[in-house]
């Protein structure tokens, strides 16, 4: 939380260079008594410049006071609601005194809830690493996929094929996974047995079973989502039989 917070007398040049050094985008600003004064953000100081306000004027003639805030104690849902608006990207949590508790973001509380973890509104929010709900997409010789969440419990994914490729011939030892067609059609290999598969359909390949999904459209892409359950969800739990692209 100490990174977010500043002196509500300090200037805005000042603000600016705290903003850089531990790479933020917002402030919560203090008075001298310990309570919250506003809220700042890069967006305020770049708004204020274009004003004419000097970078030596102190934060306390720019800072929002009508801020979105929440109270200690106060549950999860009433936290949900707020978040509801796109403008809100963290909310300070005050006590009855108006003095600072904790600071929740957007982004940390989604990665809070999707990792499955136990929320506590003074949970020590600088300790999530934001950057695991920025799932990349990973290109594969056949199309692409991305993550959607991944936890201890599942993994769930949207996966791409592109016309006329197809998935490996595999199995898996350490998970099971549930497919939902929702674009294009193709044929799915479970064991000895294939099928055609549209979209809505849906695909159980429990562990161990050997499944391969093709694409057999010329235009349309294949795509469907993936929930992976089991213990382990790293790639490496790949066994290959074939494959068109000469993986092993």
């Amino acid at each position: 939380m100490k990174k977010h917070v500043i002196s509500a007398d300090r200037s805005l040049f000042q603000s600016l260079d705290h903003m850089n050094e531990n790479h933020v985008k917002f402030l919560v600003a203090l008075a001298g008594d310990g309570t919250v004064a506003g809220t700042l953000t890069d967006g305020d100081i770049r708004r204020a410049v274009l004003r004419g306000v000097g970078m030596d004027e102190p934060i306390e003639s720019v800072i929002c006071r009508d801020f979105t805030y929440v109270r200690d104690g106060e549950d999860l849902s009433g936290i949900l609601d707020r978040f509801q608006s796109p403008r809100i990207e963290f909310l300070p949590v005050l006590d009855e005194a108006g003095r600072l508790r904790n600071i929740i973001t957007r982004r940390g509380l989604n990665v809070l809830l999707l990792k499955n973890q136990r929320f506590q509104i003074g949970y020590d929010f600088d300790s999530i690493d934001e950057a695991e709900l920025e799932h990349e997409i990973f290109a594969r010789p056949w199309g692409w996929y991305k993550t959607t969440v991944l936890n201890d419990l599942f993994q769930s994914k949207v996966v791409y094929i592109m016309p006329g490729q197809a998935l490996s011939l595999q199995s898996h030892e350490r998970r099971e996974e549930y497919w939902i067609i929702v674009n294009g059609t193709g044929w799915v290999q479970l064991d000895e047995s294939v099928h055609t598969v549209a979209p809505g359909q849906s695909i159980f390949i429990p562990r161990g079973c050997r499944h391969r999904l093709t694409n057999i459209s010329e235009t349309d892409m294949l795509i469907f989502t993936e929930v992976q359950l089991g213990e382990y969800f790293g790639e490496d739990d790949v066994k290959r039989y074939a494959d068109k692209y000469g993986r092993g």
